[in-house]
Order: C-alpha cells, then structure tokens, then sequence
C-alpha cells in the first residue's frame, strides 16, 4: 500500500471514529497498534507500563478523533504524538511520585551507601558519601536526584521550584566540587 493510500485510509477510519463507529476504531488500532506500542516502550522501558499506556492512549484518539485536522499532517504522526505525549506524562507521575516518597526524610546519602543506587565501586563509595555531605542539602539532593535517580532538569526544576538555568548551575556546581573533594582524598 503506498503511503498517501495509507494516509487516506487512516484519515477515513478517524472519521468514522469520530462518529463513534466502533469497527473503525478496531481497524484503527489493529493498522497502527503495534508501532504506537513501540513508542510507548521506548520511553517507559517496561511492558506492563506501556500496555497501560497504549490503552490510554487509544482512549484519548476515540474522544478526540474529531479533532485531527488532515491538514496538520499525517494520522499515524498525530497519534503518535499522543502517544509519546502520555507515556512522557506517565513518566512524570512515576518520578514525581518517587521524588515525594523521597521527602519524607530518606537521606540522599543513605541511598548512596546503598549498593542499588552506587556508580562507584565501594572503595571509593564512602569518599563520595563524605564529599555529598560537604554540600549544601538542597545541592546534594538535585545531584543524587539526577545522576543517581535519572531525574531530568525539567522534573528537578518543577520539584525546587527553580528555573531550569538554575538547576544546571546546581549540577554543574556540585559536580565541579565533587571532583574537587574526590581529588583531595
């Protein structure tokens, strides 16, 4: 099928959708399921995740198929876009939900102790424990949150309540005088 008949054959099916024809809707997903699926896994990295978010998904293209435009580009690119849009917010609620379990007093460096959360090996993992507690708690806790935790600038900054300038400045700061004190040692 070449892909201007694809395109129409997509755009038809959203039309219907959008009347609520629901095999439509199974055509609709059986064409396009399985590369959405593959986005969503990209991103979340686990099955169960993104089965849950592939049927979120498809919710969302069911309720809003009115609202594709065929002039905006191609149907297989708006789904997508919902696609990765709700794994990313999916994402978000995972992390944030992480970061407000680790405020209820769970020391950053007690995590690094942990042999889970260590990217050093453990001759130099109490050097590294002893150079985050030279830091001031705030500074501490966005470097373990990003480098050990994977958390990005954007999620740290919503969390300090910070601009993103600012966060880097952090990272940037606090890596430059953790190498400081691991050289010193």
């Amino acid at each position: 099928m070449q892909q201007s008949d694809a395109k129409a054959d997509l755009e038809h099916l959203l039309s219907r959708i959008s009347k609520g024809d629901r095999a439509a809707f199974q055509a609709l997903y059986s064409a396009t399921s399985a590369k959405l699926f593959g986005i969503v896994l990209r991103i979340l990295k686990e099955r169960d995740s993104a089965s849950e978010v592939l049927q979120e998904t498809y919710l969302k293209i069911w309720r809003n198929a009115d609202r594709y435009e065929a002039a905006s580009g191609r149907p297989v690119t708006w789904m997508a876009a919902i696609a990765r849009n709700t794994a990313i917010d999916a994402l978000r609620q995972r992390r944030e939900r992480t970061l407000d379990a680790s405020e209820d007093g769970d020391d950053p460096l007690e995590r690094i102790a942990d042999e889970r959360y260590a990217r050093v090996d453990p001759v130099h993992r109490e050097t590294l424990r002893g150079c985050l507690g030279e830091l001031e708690e705030a500074l501490r806790g966005c470097v373990v949150q990003a480098y050990c935790d994977g958390y990005s600038c954007e999620e740290l900054a919503r969390a300090y309540d910070m601009p993103q300038a600012t966060i880097k400045t952090w990272l940037r700061r606090g890596l430059m005088r953790l190498k400081e004190c691991m050289d010193r040692e």
